[in-house]
Formats: structure tokens, sequence, C-alpha cells
């Protein structure tokens, strides 16, 4: 049985014979023999990172269980290929991929967008490679499958201001999390800072729900650098302005924004820090210049567990990604298995309420341990993987 720091139990190095990149595939466990987890794609991507991330699968589904709930927690996973996104043939390399991994996500493994890659281009190169879906592993476990496939694609139709409802539930998730450690230190939304790395998918949804929730965002980040204003942003206009990739056009900033080098959004004077874009952002040297008292892991394994040692040192506390992104995975299951339909309002709803009892759980825990967050959300994963075993089984 593997366990969320054991050896996977299925673990798989792929090599594309056109161009010589690799793509990997790591099963951390299956529970009622299906496993959940994203496919990304960037340059640099190794097996190691694979292995991370699909560990921490294992624990967001464990985390989200609910024994009242119809949506069952699957095993972790995750995919990955080492190709920049951007590469003319990395859609081909994406069809090469899933096409040697379908015995896989016909059986075990159900997947998704992820860092580099969105939901229509997985579904693309799905069907190219032959096929059904990028979760049709999970079928069989579906009391109606019909109607839950129906409803699934349903909530992928649903916008809210132009922007689709699979991309706004992560930052609704990740923004609640921020209320919540908020609301607990009684600190005021107006008046509290926040500076974001990545205005992609998670990290632009998350700008968005914290500024209407009354938070100002001072600083932003991209490829291209960060862009910053003390006095605050005009979020919506930079989200308006932003390419599929998450760039912003410099053309819409006002005459007070000012453009800044890239690492320049650590150093913010800013109360909360969300890193939303690559893994190992903040590593022991960067995180010195850090004076926030929140960092909220948007994107997944930001932190290096050396620099987060050091951080707790300081005080500054961080919000675990395994907590904090895994209200994207949970929407996706909620939606399938019943528990909330094709409707945009109910999913945040219920993502903010389930949301923010996890992330108050998390740090309950982490205050009557004398622990952090993240070593919290291990032992509450620990307490829950015993009766998930016990209800459910590991292989079926």
């Amino acid at each position: 049985m593997a366990t969320p720091h054991g050896t996977p139990l299925l673990s798989l190095t792929w090599t594309d014979h056109l161009t010589g990149r690799q793509g990997f595939l790591v099963v951390d466990r299956l529970v009622r023999g299906v496993s959940s987890g994203g496919l990304r794609m960037r340059e640099g991507c190794t097996l190691d990172e694979v292995a991370g991330l699909a560990r921490g699968m294992t624990m967001k589904e464990a985390l989200h269980y609910n024994p009242e709930g119809r949506y069952i927690p699957l095993g972790g996973a995750k995919g990955g290929v080492d190709c920049d996104p951007r590469d003319p043939a990395a859609y081909g390399v994406l069809v090469r991929y899933l096409r040697a991994m379908r015995p896989y996500v016909e059986s075990v493994w159900t997947t998704g967008e992820d860092l580099g890659l969105t939901q229509d281009l997985v579904d693309r190169a799905a069907t190219e490679a032959g096929l059904v879906s990028s979760i049709q592993a999970v079928y069989p476990l579906l009391d109606d499958e019909l109607a839950a496939r129906e409803r699934l694609a349903d909530a992928f139709t649903v916008e809210v201001d132009g922007i689709g409802l699979d991309e706004l539930v992560g930052g609704c998730g990740v923004a609640e999390s921020v209320l919540v450690a908020l609301d607990r230190a009684q600190v005021p939304y107006a008046g509290t800072r926040v500076a974001v790395q990545g205005l992609g998918t998670m990290g632009g949804a998350t700008a968005r729900f914290l500024t209407r929730a009354g938070l100002t965002v001072v600083a932003v980040a991209d490829i291209k650098g960060t862009i910053a204003n003390p006095a605050g942003l005009d979020v919506e206009a930079l989200l308006a302005a932003r390419d599929t990739y998450g760039t912003v056009d410099r053309a819409v900033l006002r005459p007070d924004d000012r453009e800044l080098p890239g690492e320049a959004w650590l150093s913010a004077k800013a109360e909360v820090l969300v890193p939303a874009a690559v893994s190992y952002t903040v590593d022991p040297g960067n995180q010195q210049v850090i004076t926030a008292r929140w960092i909220v892991e948007a994107a997944n394994m930001p932190v290096l567990p050396e620099a987060e040692e050091l951080l707790a040192e300081r005080g500054i506390v961080v919000l675990p990604d395994v907590v904090v992104n895994s209200g994207t995975n949970a929407w996706w299951w909620w939606t399938l298995f019943g528990d909330i339909g094709a409707d945009a309002e109910e999913a945040f709803a219920y993502t903010r309420r389930s949301m923010r009892a996890l992330i108050d759980q998390v740090l309950s825990r982490a205050e009557a341990d004398g622990t952090t967050p993240r070593a919290a959300a291990h032992a509450i994963v620990g307490d829950r993987l015993p009766v998930i075993a016990e209800r459910f089984g590991w292989y079926r």
C-alpha cells in the first residue's frame, strides 16, 4: 500500500520518438481502483516533480472526504511533460503522450488541465489519441453515467463575466483560504494588501475574488516581470488584457503603475503573497526578502521545504497547496457525482463552505499541535486515510 510519503504505486517515464521529449506518469495510490490528478506541461518538468504532485493529490482527495457526500475520494496521481507549451511541436507531443498513456487513462487515471495546458486542449488531444474522455476511468463508479457526464459538460459551458466557471472555482477556493486566515487573525479585509505571482487561470481568479472581497492587489507578476502600484492595481483591466498564458499587455497600465523585475512581487509591501504560477518559487535565498504575514500556495509546491522552515522561524505562515488549491479538483467531482449542479452560484457557495471548513480545521489543528499548517494537513490526512481504506479499499 502506497502512502503519501512512500513509494508510489506506479511510476512511468515515456520518451517521444519524434522529439526526444520526455513525459511522466506517477500513480501514488488507487482508491476503488481509480486515481485523480492533472496533466502539466512545462520545460524542465521532472519525474520527481510529478511524484511530489501525485502525493499531493492523494492528500487533496483525502482532505475532501465527506462521509455524507456523493463524491467519494479517489487515489492521487499526476502526469507531466517536459516541453514548453509554446513550442510549435508541443501539441503533437501531447497527443503522442496521451496515446502512450491511453491504457492508464482508460482504466486507472483521471486527468485534466494543469500548468501549461487548458482543458480544451487536453480534451482535443485526448480525442485525437483515441480516448473517450480524460476522466473515463471514473465512469464505472457513477450511478448514472449519462446524467453525470451531461451535468459536468453543462458546468463547463457556464460563464461568469465572460470567464468559464471551471477557471473560477479554483481561485474562489484560494481566496476563501485567505479570508479564513484573515478572519481568524481578526484582520479587516479593507486595507489588506496582496501580491500575486501569475495571472493565469488560478492567479487571475484569485485576484478577482480577493479584490471583490475588499482586499487590495498591489503587485502581480507574469513572465515579463512585476506590475506594481502601492495604491492598488486595476485588476479587471489587467485580466481583460491577458493572453492565453496569463501575460498582461503593458499598454493597459496606468501612469502610476510601475514595471519592476520579475521577483519584485516577493518583496512587495503586502500582508499576503499568493504564488500562483510555478513550483519551487520561494527558496532559502529569496525568502529573506519576504515581509508578508501569510503565503497562500495557489500553485503546486511553490515554497521549498527548507524555505518554509526559515519562514516559520520568522513567523510567516504558509497555507499549503494541498489545501488551498484543492477546490478545482473537488469541483470536478462534486459536479460529476451530483453534490452540486451546473450552476455558478451553487458552485461558489459549496466551494466557499467546503474550503472555509477545511482551512479552519487545518489552522485549528496547527494551533493545537503547535506546528505548521502543512504538518497539520498531513496529520489530518493520516487520520482519514485508514478510514477511507477501511470503507472503500485501495484496490477493487
